[in-house]
């Protein structure tokens, strides 16, 4: 009976990581689910949802090696599957400024009270290091419609940030 885990990888970035996991968990009879992998600060980090036959002892011990020898930090839960029942994104934000404390807090604290239900956010740190620039990107769901989300983020600017919406037209079928 197959069941669904969650692994989580994180290790010093460097190349051939996603291609050496992805082929002993296909050479271990994986299949895989939804995934989110980025560099973060120098970092390779990996959520990876995995269905697998066995238990997590079994799954540990498959990816183990080549975690070790690539030295990222392995983790392993299981999960519930739930693939095909979450919402679409229909907006995109992107924003921009001066990198302080609160920035994140901030607009995501506007979006939220406005109905944003976020699916997808990333974020950077550009610019210098006597000025940087925080810079965000969000997908999500806006559940009272975009016109809310504009009218907080017209609230957002008038502090020092740029942000601009797109809606997303997704076309299912």
């Amino acid at each position: 009976m197959s069941h669904w885990y969650m692994l989580t990888l994180v290790g010093e970035d460097r190349p051939g990581i996603v291609a050496k996991l992805t082929h002993a968990l296909f050479e271990g009879g994986c299949n895989l689910g939804e995934a989110s992998m980025m560099r973060l600060g120098g970092n390779f980090t990996i959520m990876l949802m995995v269905r697998f036959d066995g238990r997590v002892k079994q799954l540990t011990e498959l990816v183990n090696p080549v975690a070790e020898s690539l030295g990222l930090h392995l983790h392993v839960d299981a999960i519930k599957g739930g693939l095909h029942k979450h919402l679409a994104p229909d907006v995109r934000i992107t924003v921009y400024g001066a990198d302080r404390p609160g920035i994140v807090s901030e607009v995501t604290g506007a979006l939220a009270e406005a109905g944003l239900h976020i699916l997808d956010l990333e974020s950077d740190v550009a610019g210098s290091e006597d000025a940087p620039i925080y810079i965000m990107h969000i997908e999500g769901h806006a559940a009272e419609g975009v016109d809310s989300l504009r009218a907080a983020l017209d609230v957002v600017k008038t502090r020092g940030v740029e942000a601009k919406l797109s809606e997303i037209d997704t076309l299912i079928g």
